[in-house]
């Protein structure tokens, strides 16, 4: 560990990555409470800490949560995440994401709290021009999931500003995989993640719908950046022991580097189950980008972080016993 052991508050830390990133915590010296309203997390993920359950626009309790626990610092996880739902329900993905942020700032400073790590996404980015993507590449989402992660980056940079919070936005890709240990995992009702669904219908679970065949990629499926929950957790740990340190506000990509097709990641499926993953072929998806890969190298620069599971395979073992197959 680096530096001295800290409190932190963990918004959706009852979720798929925030539950990792508790146990990264905890295994790092730190303290971890969780807060979340378990609408889309498990209360049987939070293992590492308290659970303090109540709703992000809760202000008040935000504000006696954090003075209560004393805390050094935030990791805000709390967001609705599904970019196909955010199109149906934009409304919806407003209110909870930046009125969650609002509500969070307004009690980090009611409680004097200014240091926090915040879960952004690649999904800020929409369309780039050029691959892999930079940190200095142009933000323009293309849905409302992707917008609200942008204004409240913008949010943040605007608190950072005119009240002295400290931030990191890390930008995640495409998120996969489960704890090594097998305690915690990926459990989304319902699951749209490729690699989940990949898993269950070579399980007998359905049928993978293989959205787009004649994309200009090498085999025609989309191509993306699959980084292991397990990185993404310690990346956490390493952004608010930086912060910690001293470190000034910051934005990074967290990926590692290197595209995965959809092609790919079922081939992957098929070697580490030993299955067939039954799929059909359906055409692409308006908005679906032909190819996101980070380029992971200003979080190794600032951080110090690279990804330790970049194998494929790896990340499909990992997750395979969360989705009907026995560890092999």
């Amino acid at each position: 560990m680096s530096g001295a052991p800290q409190s932190i508050l963990v918004t959706g830390g009852a979720g798929y990555i925030g539950s990792h990133a508790c146990k990264a915590l905890a295994r790092a010296g730190h303290s971890p409470v969780v807060y979340d309203n378990l609408s889309r997390g498990h209360a049987d993920a939070v293992k590492w800490g308290p659970l303090v359950r109540g709703d992000m626009r809760d202000t008040g309790l935000l504000t006696q949560t954090i003075k209560e626990y004393r805390f050094d610092a935030v990791m805000h996880f709390a967001a609705f995440a599904y970019v196909g739902e955010s199109v149906a329900a934009p409304e919806m993905y407003y209110e909870n994401n930046v009125g969650g942020m609002i509500s969070l700032l307004a009690a980090m400073r009611a409680a004097e709290v200014a240091r926090i790590v915040f879960s952004s996404s690649c999904a800020t980015y929409g369309t780039p021009d050029v691959m892999p993507i930079t940190e200095e590449a142009e933000q323009r989402p293309i849905n409302p999931y992707g917008r609200t992660k942008l204004i409240c980056e913008w949010m943040l940079r605007d608190a950072a500003k005119a009240h002295g919070l400290r931030y990191a936005a890390l930008r995640y890709f495409n998120a996969a995989g489960a704890d090594p240990e097998g305690e915690i995992g990926e459990r989304h009702d319902p699951e749209t993640h490729l690699l989940p669904l990949a898993l269950m219908a070579a399980s007998g679970q359905g049928e993978l719908k293989v959205f787009g065949t004649d994309y200009p990629t090498p085999d025609g499926t989309c191509i993306r950046d699959y980084i292991h929950v397990d990185d993404l957790a310690r990346a956490h740990v390493l952004a608010v022991e930086y912060l910690a340190e001293g470190g000034a506000s910051l934005a990074v990509n967290l990926g590692t580097g290197k595209g995965q097709s959809v092609q790919d990641v079922i081939a992957a499926v098929e070697r580490v189950t030993g299955k067939t993953v039954a799929k059909s072929l359906a055409p692409g998806r308006e908005g679906d980008p032909a190819e996101l890969t980070a380029d992971p190298g200003r979080a190794f620069e600032r951080l110090g972080f690279a990804a330790n599971f970049a194998n494929l395979d790896d990340i499909v073992a990992h997750a395979a016993p969360w989705f009907g197959h026995p560890e092999r």
